[in-house]
């Protein structure tokens, strides 16, 4: 008992000596590793306490906000209102071309508002946020006079002017604006995002009325859209102003690699779903206003159809993102999605003033939700921050395709003789094929987390 007790002695001797006196022991010895470990935990907690925290929102943060809401007004705004067009060129300018013929320049449209966004989110990562903006800006701004100058029955200059420049300038605003909320909220996110795509829901809601009071008036098409490029370059150059990014807190993590990302299987399992969710889920924002018009509503009241289903989606797209900082956002997304798909099926029975308001209310509301949620949801997936915005650009990308080809099928199956049948149906399949691809991706990270707040 006395050796024992002589030789924990020498020990802590000889511990308190070398820690003070800086003397080194044998690699490998006990004393050795445990002077490391020490020596580690001081480090991690110096480390620990010299990161910077991160600074939630602020006033720079909530202007960022509103100015990324602008640009949402200017660009997706413009493209759920795509159904005015739609319905003006099929029975005036354009009315030689088959309804898929003329859906294919809002599909190109929306296409480059998203395939654009993955190398505007490149440059905006190397520091050319506000240089890819102010060209997108003015891309878009040349683009809609343009429009507003093109000829009757002059298929090509409509596309041109419309479907590819102003495409171009939108995808060079739209997902910077989106992504450059990260920079600002963490336990806000949805939230934030939210605010910044209910931006689209409020040009959703004015476009529609603007357009369709002044294409019946004798002026017509040229200056109603001019009127709209005047809008919208005052309200580009106001975001332009307010918009500012911030430098990550931790700019010392390694960049993560797109194949580290492609090879997460729930990750793709949710682009899929996601994919399909999106390419039914535009299908009545597109055809709503003629559907109606041709099951013989009043012509006064279906030129608001568009503009109450995208009031529905304004407080879509930022109630169910309130929820979804509670509750998780894949879970409020595939709720969203299940509610989508069953109304496009409840729209063979709004053949009424009454039933087309109510369901452009509830489908504007729950489609909301669905398109809303599908960038914070992306967040479920991220080990990290760093790797938050590629997988973003990844899910934008692919729902480029999904945009550029769902309404020009759509189109194709409604055919000129007006089978609704077909493309709403197609629609809604494809909408619950996605919640079920959400679903069991849903299944996978519960086991893999632990938790069920998505």
């Amino acid at each position: 008992m006395d050796g024992s007790t002589s030789r924990n002695a020498s020990l802590s001797f000889e511990g308190s000596l070398s820690s003070h006196s800086g003397e080194s022991f044998p690699p490998g010895s006990k004393l050795s590793k445990e002077r490391d470990h020490e020596a580690g935990q001081e480090t991690s907690s110096r480390n620990l306490t010299a990161q910077p925290e991160f600074s939630e929102g602020g006033l720079r943060g909530w202007l960022t906000i509103i100015g990324g809401a602008m640009v949402s007004f200017c660009t997706f705004g413009v493209v759920q209102s795509f159904g005015v067009y739609q319905d003006y060129y099929t029975r005036s300018s354009l009315s030689e071309k088959s309804p898929s013929e003329i859906s294919w320049i809002g599909s190109v449209q929306v296409f480059l508002v998203f395939a654009v966004g993955l190398p505007a989110g490149k440059l905006m990562d190397l520091g050319y946020f506000h240089h890819t903006t102010l060209a997108g800006t003015l891309i878009y701004t040349i683009s809609v006079f343009m429009l507003s100058l093109v000829r009757p029955h002059h298929y090509y200059q409509n596309f041109l002017a419309q479907g590819v420049g102003m495409g171009l300038g939108m995808g060079m605003m739209f997902l910077p604006c989106l992504t450059i909320t990260s920079h600002y909220f963490r336990k806000r996110r949805s939230l934030a995002m939210g605010i910044v795509v209910s931006g689209a829901s409020i040009g959703g809601c004015l476009y529609p009325v603007l357009l369709n009071n002044i294409f019946s008036r004798s002026t017509g098409f040229g200056w109603g859209v001019r009127a709209v490029g005047f809008m919208d370059f005052g309200l580009l150059v106001a975001a332009n102003l307010l918009m500012r990014p911030r430098p990550p807190v931790n700019t010392s993590r390694a960049q993560v690699s797109l194949k580290s990302v492609l090879s997460d299987g729930p990750f793709l399992v949710f682009t899929l779903g996601t994919f399909l969710v999106f390419w039914g889920v535009f299908v009545p924002f597109f055809y709503l206003q003629l559907y109606a018009v041709l099951h013989g509503v009043d012509p006064a009241f279906t030129k608001y159809a568009i503009t109450i289903m995208n009031i529905g989606s304004l407080f879509g797209r930022t109630v169910p993102n309130v929820l979804a900082d509670y509750y998780g956002p894949l879970n409020v997304l595939i709720v969203s999605s299940i509610f989508s798909g069953s109304l496009i099926f409840a729209l063979f029975g709004a053949t009424s003033i009454a039933g087309v308001a109510a369901f452009a209310v509830c489908y504007g509301f729950f489609s909301g939700g669905s398109v809303s949620l599908a960038a914070p949801a992306v967040g479920s997936f991220s080990t990290d921050i760093s790797d938050l915005g590629i997988r973003i650009g990844v899910v934008s990308f692919t729902l480029a395709f999904a945009l550029l080809t769902g309404n020009p099928i759509a189109g194709a199956l409604l055919t000129p003789q007006h089978h609704w049948k077909r493309p709403l149906a197609f629609a809604a399949i494809v909408v619950f094929g996605g919640a079920a691809c959400h679903l069991l991706v849903w299944k996978s990270l519960v086991k893999r987390k632990g938790v069920k707040t998505i």
